[in-house]
């Protein structure tokens, strides 16, 4: 396929050249400046390679039947071997590490939650802690008007314990609470 400048170069080429009468002959110089003389100057110069022409052939594969190689298919079945192979051989490499990373993982999740659960078990001493103060309890005891027990009120647990007791009251006498 020609370009634009070739097209036309070569048509204002055509028009530039005189026709040559029957019995005069002219020089191929004398033609070449005259053809330069009456050409435009501000035409642009021709491409490399611009006289080359390219042209495309259709090409009609439509009859042509693949034949079958006996030897390629075992040649594809042992790639896909070899590759199965390789395959395995990654895998059981790269699975060590994998699973040492995501036990990893794991353990400091354990780890984080071990911290909550003891600072969890810290907060709930210190408020036991402080439900459980003396100052507390005798204010509780002011607000509902409760009274310090008696001697004779208190009873009081045997240390040793009796095979198959947990506990054995020293004083079985009945207390003056039961009376009332």
């Amino acid at each position: 396929m020609a370009t634009l400048a070739t097209f036309i170069r070569d048509t204002s080429a055509r028009r530039n050249t005189r026709p040559t009468r029957p019995g005069h002959t002219e020089s191929m110089a004398d033609r070449y400046s005259a053809a330069r003389a009456e050409a435009d100057p501000y035409r642009l110069r021709g491409m490399p390679a611009d006289d080359i022409y390219f042209y495309s052939k259709k090409i009609d594969n439509s009859r042509i039947v693949r034949q079958a190689d006996p030897e390629a298919r075992g040649e594809c079945w042992s790639a896909v071997g070899a590759a199965g192979v390789v395959l395995m051989l990654l895998a059981s490499i790269i699975a060590p590490h994998v699973g040492s990373v995501l036990a990893g993982y794991k353990l400091e999740a354990l780890k984080q939650e071990r911290q909550t659960l003891l600072d969890q078990k810290r907060d709930l001493e210190v408020k036991e802690a402080g439900l459980l103060s003396p100052e507390r309890l005798n204010d509780l005891a002011r607000v509902r008007s409760l009274a310090t027990p008696g001697s004779d009120q208190v009873i009081h647990l045997d240390t040793q314990a009796v095979e198959g007791s947990f506990a054995r009251i020293e004083n079985p006498a009945p207390s003056p609470l039961s009376a009332r």
